[in-house]
């Protein structure tokens, strides 16, 4: 399946809206045509964006790379940490700018749909810096270092189309789908529809076509083209000899026809399948590869063991062939009946750089012409025992070769065709903070640094909140949701995270305390003259301090929707949440031995689940600072 102009028009106006204030935090490559963008907000879900020789998409999976891209570690240098500034459609063409700006640099990815496709990487001034495969043809040149030139423009563009630019159908002697097609550079598909709204046949001839029904070929096409650049969709899959996806119904649609809840979706289902089944593809084609290189081998490792056996045999026959010379009375090599039975033996007598030798099957010997025969047959005898030695060597590669060979054949067509499809899950707006959910379920927020305790309290920080902060210089602030009658249990809970965040659990400080106050009493700017670093603020009024004795916090697993989520907080809430927990204290290991350790422990207990979450996830998750492991065990949500 390809895009069609209309399609990426509405594709590059949605994404660009969807992806404002993102920037670039990983690229991956997943074939030679294909490059996966992992797109970060401070504030929003990250956002996963496919750029593709097919066209250009946001995505729910994440694809393992199946083959290497040569453009991946290009990107990576230059774009990661790179906002995306823009994106636009080159007129109505099938091609998209994607600009992105940092550091003073600004760069830009140039995605050409159309025919094979090509993705480009350009600086601000349009020169190549790496493209996807050069191009030299008659109209046009595209080489790293070259300016970029976008192919010749054809026909008109079709979203500025007047009623006049259908004049020329009347007197055209082409059929009216093709004039269209060709014209407006519209796939078959959107010309059948055209024409099927219109109620005309598309098979007229131009010449034959009224004034009338000209006109009603161009409000068909308006309307189709607006629908589908507005996104006023029905979006159906549609699975005959090719599985393609429209964004509205055209034409009468079959049983193998289903609906699909947006134009991206669909796109994501049936582009992805067109990814994974050329991955597959290449790999059982690199399978097929492997497996007849294997045989040639095994086939000339055969060759050579009987082509050595038979030099050998020859070698040993000649030995023996000498002692009979002896019975006969021939005492030398060089006499004249020697040479007649070394005839019959294929073997004859040679000089090479003044060296005496027998030549048998191309096997070269060396020899002492004056010794006598036994001295020469046993040297023989020697040489053939040499070349036995030769076939157990070669015996054994072929038998690593065919070892090989079946280990390869034997993998189930599962086992050589997998490949990794993984759901990409839509993070929870609290999950870039720390958070966990009290004993009475109810959500507390804190900041992990200066940006995002500053975004807890301007972003976060509602009318019927309480928010807490330590009573010491390095504290987060933490705010408790909807919290217009607490529990004391709840209170307690979310003081004792707020001081194990701070300072005071990597200088190990016990015996601190936290307060509270009402959204009311934090004032967001500075008193007249005064100033507030970054993420502070100025708490007026009463505060409610609460004493926490002891430091001491759990890391556990919690099972959300399908999901399963790695978070921190104060030990009872954490073990009566998750299904499985360990309990820290400050001092001893750094933070990603102990991230290790806990997610060891994590796995004896819960393999599977564990698994599924990083190891950045657990050194996300601990306070700053050193910790040592206390308890570890299933939770009340085992």
């Amino acid at each position: 399946m390809t895009l069609a102009g209309i399609e990426l028009n509405f594709l590059v106006n949605k994404i660009s809206e969807e992806v404002q204030g993102y920037y670039v935090s990983n690229i991956w490559g997943i074939t030679k045509d294909s490059i996966l963008f992992k797109l970060h907000h401070p504030e929003k879900s990250d956002i996963f964006m496919m750029i593709s020789t097919s066209g250009v998409w946001l995505t729910s999976v994440k694809i393992d790379q199946i083959e290497p891209n040569r453009l991946l570690k290009r990107l990576r240098s230059d774009l990661l940490r790179f906002k995306i500034k823009k994106i636009e459609q080159i007129g109505s063409e099938r091609i998209a700018y994607f600009t992105f700006t940092g550091f003073d640099k600004e760069f830009v990815i140039i995605g050409e749909f159309f025919g094979e496709g090509n993705i480009l990487l350009c600086n601000e001034e349009m020169k190549i810096l790496a493209l996807q495969h050069s191009i030299d043809v008659r109209h046009r040149k595209l080489g790293v270092g070259m300016k970029y030139a976008t192919p010749p423009e054809s026909g008109i563009d079709i979203f500025h189309i007047t009623d006049s630019d259908f004049k020329d159908l009347r007197t055209s002697e082409l059929i009216g789908g093709k004039w269209l097609g060709r014209t407006l550079g519209l796939p078959k598909k959107y010309v059948e529809g055209i024409f099927e709204l219109a109620k005309i046949d598309s098979k007229r001839i131009g010449t034959s076509l009224s004034e009338e029904e000209i006109q009603e070929i161009y409000h068909a096409t308006k309307t189709i083209v607006t629908n589908v650049t507005t996104g006023n969709h029905d979006p159906v899959i549609i699975r005959n000899e090719k599985t393609e996806v429209i964004p509205i119904k055209l034409g009468k649609l079959d049983e193998k026809c289903s609906s699909v809840t947006s134009f991206m979706d669909g796109l994501d289902t049936v582009f992805t399948e067109n990814i994974v089944e050329k991955g597959r593809s290449a790999q059982t084609s690199e399978s097929d590869k492997k497996i007849k290189e294997l045989e040639t081998q095994l086939s000339e490792q055969e060759k050579a063991i009987e082509t050595v056996k038979e030099k050998s045999k020859y070698i040993t026959n000649l030995a023996n062939s000498l002692y009979e010379m002896v019975s006969r009375g021939i005492i030398s090599i060089e006499d004249v009946n020697a040479q007649s039975i070394l005839d019959q033996h294929n073997a004859k007598l040679s000089k090479e750089k003044g060296i005496s030798l027998i030549v048998i099957r191309d096997e070269k010997i060396k020899i002492n012409p004056q010794a006598s025969l036994q001295s020469i047959a046993s040297g023989l005898f020697n040489e053939a025992k040499r070349q036995s030695g030769a076939i157990k060597s070669i015996d054994q590669i072929k038998n690593k070769t065919k070892k090989k060979l079946e280990k390869l054949k034997n993998k189930t067509e599962t086992e050589t065709k997998e490949i990794l499809v993984s759901e990409v899950r839509k993070k929870n707006w609290y999950e870039r903070y720390r958070w966990f959910f009290t004993s009475d379920e109810m959500l507390a927020i804190g900041g992990r640094d200066a940006p995002s305790n500053s975004a807890v309290v301007r972003k976060h920080l509602g009318k019927n909140d309480k928010i807490f902060h330590g009573d010491i210089f390095g504290s987060p602030f933490f705010i408790l949701k909807d919290a217009e009658t607490p529990s004391t249990i709840s209170m307690n809970e979310v003081a004792h995270a707020t001081v194990c965040f701070s300072r005071a659990w990597r200088e190990g400080m016990h015996g601190l305390s936290a307060y509270w106050v009402l959204p009311e009493q934090v004032k967001k700017s500075a008193p007249s003259g005064q100033f507030l670093p970054k993420g502070s603020f100025t708490i007026e009024g009463k505060r409610n301090f609460v004493n926490i004795p002891s430091l001491r916090l759990a890391i556990g697993i919690i099972p959300q929707d399908d999901h399963y989520l790695l978070t921190s907080g104060p030990p009872a809430p954490i073990k009566k949440n998750s299904i499985c927990y360990a309990i820290i204290e400050p001092h001893g290991s750094e933070m990603v031995e102990v991230a290790k350790k806990i997610r060891l422990e994590f796995s004896k207990l819960e393999e599977e689940i564990t698994k599924q979450i990083s190891l950045d996830d657990f050194v996300r998750a601990l306070p700053a600072g050193q910790s040592q492991i206390k308890d570890v065990g299933y939770g009340d949500a085992s």
